[in-house]
């Protein structure tokens, strides 16, 4: 029985002694500065000294800062479009790089046009009240493109810059569509 407490000891010795090591691993030094976020976090510090900073050049700072753009083209009407921050949005400007994609889009209920993209994007549908301009993706294979508003569950691709002449292109009945790389 001696021998069990001795190994109970020993075994909480041992723990203590663990604990208190793994204490001093996690505490910051004065010597180690925390790390910085990076700057694809989204986040800013001013904490370095401007002396030290590495200036941007300017394409990597614009490259960085402006959006994606997609022209979508109705029958023959082009708009261009400010794609969402999506992965939906990202993959389908990569195979639009390749190859414009054409389709043809039928009216629902009054409000928008919708069709499928015959492939399958990356879908994080979410609650959205949409409104005329907006682009979306619908189960994860349709487009759905707005001239009026609805509220639905739906993964954000983009939206149309300027609306002047939306409503007349997409007029009445079917649409063919082009999504091409903005030029």
């Amino acid at each position: 029985m001696r021998q069990g407490k001795g190994w109970i000891i020993a075994a909480c010795l041992l723990a203590g002694l663990l604990t208190g090591c793994g204490a001093w691993e996690t505490t910051p030094s004065a010597a180690a500065p925390a790390p910085e976020s990076s700057p694809a976090a989204g986040t800013h510090t001013d904490s370095a000294p401007a002396a030290s900073a590495t200036p941007e050049t300017p394409s990597e700072s614009t490259e960085e800062e402006s959006p994606m753009k997609l022209t979508v083209t109705v029958n023959d009407a082009p708009f261009t479009a400010t794609l969402a921050d999506t992965e939906a949005a990202r993959t389908l400007a990569d195979m639009v790089e390749e190859q414009p994609v054409t389709l043809t889009l039928s009216d629902y209920a009054g409000f928008e046009k919708v069709g499928p993209l015959g492939f399958d994007l990356p879908a994080s549908d979410r609650q959205t009240t949409t409104t005329a301009g907006d682009m979306v993706l619908y189960q994860g294979d349709q487009l759905v493109l707005f001239y009026g508003s609805n509220a639905w569950s739906y993964t954000r691709l983009g939206r149309i810059d300027d609306l002047s002449g939306w409503a007349d292109a997409l007029g009445s009945g079917d649409v063919t569509v082009t999504l091409s790389p903005a030029e």
